[in-house]
């Protein structure tokens, strides 16, 4: 009777130490922080990025100005360039499905200079920064409502 109670404590055991209360890592400014560097990625890469300073930066409907919490991340983004002087990134300026496909494009690039200046007005050389506009044409998430035009309406920070 006592090893069959030591085997199923053992076994509740074994299983609490294989659970995980942290949330899948998304990239998202709620998880930014959850892993760090070195935490299974490679130092400089898009994960690492995603990661450790976050690679979204969202914006208001029909808007292209950062908000506070865009500051906050481009700090983050413009620190970790920083400790990888050699990579460069392409930022992509995305929006939601609404207006004509001219008018996103243009909406589209005004958010991703606006990401650019910002990057640059801290210090990271302009030469290592490329932008595009997606406009509607890629969306991030599919959707015709609401939180699928929030998620849409971003400029994303992609190494290469």
């Amino acid at each position: 009777m006592l090893a069959r109670l030591t085997g199923v404590v053992g076994a509740l055991l074994l299983l609490a130490a294989c659970s995980s209360s942290q949330p899948e890592n998304a990239g998202g400014p709620a998880s930014m922080g959850a892993m760090g560097p070195g935490a299974g990625y490679a130092p400089g890469s898009q994960q690492d990025l995603a990661a450790t300073a976050g690679d979204r930066v969202f914006f208001m409907f029909d808007r292209s100005d950062i908000s506070p919490e865009g500051q906050q991340i481009l700090q983050r983004q413009a620190d970790w360039l920083r400790r990888y002087p050699n990579v460069g990134v392409t930022i992509e300026g995305h929006c939601d499905e609404r207006g004509t496909r001219e008018y996103n494009l243009a909406l589209g690039e005004r958010r991703a200079q606006a990401v650019k200046n910002v990057l640059v007005a801290l210090g990271i050389p302009a030469s290592r920064l490329q932008t595009i506009s997606y406009g509607k044409e890629r969306p991030i998430v599919a959707g015709s409502d609401e939180q699928a035009y929030a998620q849409n309406r971003v400029a994303i920070t992609t190494v290469h």
